[in-house]
Order: structure tokens, then C-alpha cells, then sequence
């Protein structure tokens, strides 16, 4: 008897499927332009906007207050702006889309293709107080090398075996407790001066230090920091993509196929 329950012949358990339903619905569509605030709107390579085949806006601007007074960014129209040294940099090898276009000149000191770098924010990265995140070990006396081989003063040897310099410092990523850089003091015939070396790209095998990814010749061009104890994040992009664009520019064989 129907007239025994409050909600009388109503189907409470459709009702609530049907609202569950709607709700699923309008979560996924939230969520998928949220996660169309940074990139968006899409590019083409000639820098045209793309047609990425979605059905769903961008969805309005909102602003973020950053931490560590470092102002406000708004996004998706405030993107950071596109390179504006690439016009010339690159050619195209198919009028068709999907190929990809070759360097006009020195892929490594251009910095496209494989050694292609975004244009991040040209301060250094901060911890959860503010302080720049990765330093020298020898600006902090927190830190000491606990276990295996220490490579400070060891010398660095290029892909094509030249001896290029040897490792004065490392830099620390002090949250994480980890070294991110070495630091190379380069000889005189190999530019002067010191650069940093991803240490992931780095390989210490007993007295030495090698960086395959480079040739003698090619460190001279690795970009430098601003600062002696301070690395951008605009540095470190830069700087890791030289690394990783060596293994096909560093030698002019190795743009060739491989069979």
C-alpha cells in the first residue's frame, strides 16, 4: 500500500541513479576543461591555432596568487609566451602535417628539435620557505658526500675522448636530498669558465668523469647561469636540453639513418 510510505509511489532509488548519472556527467565535462587551462588553445608548428577535435571550450580565465610574492598568472589566456627565436631556425621537410621539420643551422645552439627548450620563467626554483631549491654544495655546509665516489677533481671526458676539464662542485637539490648538476671548470682550448652537467648524463667510472652525449668541441656552447650560485629555471631548460640534443647534433653523423 503506497499510501504507507512518506514518499508514497515515488522510485527514490531511480531518482537518486539518474542524479548520480547527471552529476558523473557534469564532473567529467568540468574536469576535462580544467585540464585545458595550460597548453590550450592548441598550436600548429607555423604557429597557427590547431584543431585539437575537442567538443568542450576552453573554460574561463581564472587567476592563481603564486606563492613567495611572486605575483599572479592567469590562466588559459595568460600562457607564457612562445619562443621568439625560432622564426628561421627550422625547416620544414613535408608541406603535409605530422613531419617533423629540420634545423636550418645548429640544431645544439638554436636549441630546436631534440635540444629544443620551453621558455620558463627565468627565476630559480623554490622550496616550501622560499629559498632557491638547488645550490652548490659548497655554498651550504649541510651536506657531504656519505658514500661512493666523490667527483670533485676528477677530470671530464668528451664522447670523442677529449679531456674538456674536471669537476669542481655539485649542486644539490636540497628538499630532495639529491645532486641534480655537476660542475665542470673548463680548460682553456674548451671555452673557460664553468658549466653544469646534468648528473643523470654524466657517468663517473672510477678517476673520470664522462659525458658521452658531447663532444670536446661542443662544450664551449653550453649555456651558462647568471648567477655563480643560482640556477634558473630558464637555465636548466636550456641547459638540459644542450645535453640532450648532443646524441644527434654533437656530430654530423648522427643525423644520418642508422642501419
Amino acid at each position: 500500500m503506497t499510501e504507507d510510505y512518506i514518499v508514497g509511489n515515488l522510485d527514490v532509488a531511480s531518482i537518486a541513479l539518474w542524479l548520480f548519472f547527471f552529476f558523473f556527467v557534469a564532473l567529467v565535462i568540468w574536469i576535462q576543461r580544467e585540464n585545458q587551462r595550460e597548453g590550450y588553445p592548441l598550436l600548429d608548428e607555423d604557429g597557427t591555432q590547431a584543431d585539437a577535435g575537442g567538443v568542450f571550450p576552453n573554460p574561463a580565465d581564472k587567476t592563481f596568487i603564486l606563492p613567495h610574492g611572486r605575483g599572479e598568472v592567469t590562466v588559459p589566456s595568460g600562457q607564457n609566451p612562445e619562443r621568439d627565436d625560432i622564426d628561421g631556425k627550422l625547416t620544414r621537410s613535408h608541406e603535409s602535417g605530422g613531419f617533423p621539420w629540420d634545423p636550418a643551422g645548429d640544431g645544439l645552439a638554436d636549441g630546436v628539435g631534440p635540444a629544443s627548450w620551453a621558455a620558463r620563467k627565468d627565476v630559480p626554483e623554490l622550496d616550501g620557505k622560499g629559498h632557491p631549491k638547488i645550490v652548490p654544495m659548497s655554498a651550504t655546509e649541510n651536506f657531504h658526500v656519505a658514500a661512493g665516489r666523490d667527483p670533485r677533481g676528477l677530470p671530464v671526458v668528451a664522447a670523442d675522448g677529449a679531456i674538456v676539464g674536471k669537476i669542481t662542485d655539485m649542486w644539490l637539490d636540497e628538499p630532495e636530498q639529491m645532486v641534480r648538476y655537476l660542475e665542470i671548470e673548463l680548460d682553456g682550448d674548451y671555452g673557460e669558465g664553468s658549466r653544469l652537467v646534468p648528473l643523470t648524463l654524466a657517468r663517473i667510472w672510477g678517476n673520470q668523469v664522462k659525458v658521452k652525449s658531447l663532444n670536446g668541441e661542443n662544450f664551449a656552447g653550453v649555456p651558462k647561469t647568471a648567477a655563480p650560485r643560482q640556477v634558473t629555471k630558464l637555465e636548466e631548460d636550456k641547459i638540459c636540453a644542450y645535453y640532450g640534443g648532443g646524441p644527434l647534433f654533437a656530430t654530423g653523423d648522427r643525423l644520418t639513418p642508422v642501419i
